[in-house]
């Protein structure tokens, strides 16, 4: 609920209230919000610019980049769960890019090369 003008909003849960509270500050302040400088940004540019037209090429990507965070683990002992390690693939900057490309790869391949991706998956 963000309280504007002595009146309460219900905001849908979809809306975060504190982006919307920071919004209303930085207008009433008159400041212009500070511009954070992003050293990979040039190369998340570039990755979303790859094209795929080569079905070996595909391939490769589809290959390349695993479907799920391959470093998830349970570690078991005697049948039991004693530790869960989570699933780093956050921590990499340019996950996003990299999905986005392997996603890519694949509608290609089905698109395109009308082949089955399901050895992908």
């Amino acid at each position: 609920m963000v309280k504007t003008n002595n009146q309460h909003i219900i905001l849908p849960g979809f809306i975060k209230a504190v982006e919307v509270e920071a919004s209303d500050q930085l207008s009433t302040n008159n400041k212009s919000p500070r511009r954070k400088f992003d050293l990979l940004q040039p190369l998340r540019k570039r990755l979303d610019k790859i094209e795929i037209k080569n079905r070996d090429f595909a391939h490769f990507i589809a290959k390349m980049i695993p479907a799920q965070c391959p470093f998830e683990r349970d570690l078991m002992l005697f049948g039991h769960k004693i530790a869960h390690i989570p699933p780093l693939c956050k921590l990499n900057p340019l996950y996003d890019e990299f999905v986005s490309l392997r996603f890519r790869a694949l509608c290609y391949l089905v698109d395109e090369c009308g082949e089955d991706i399901q050895s992908y998956c």
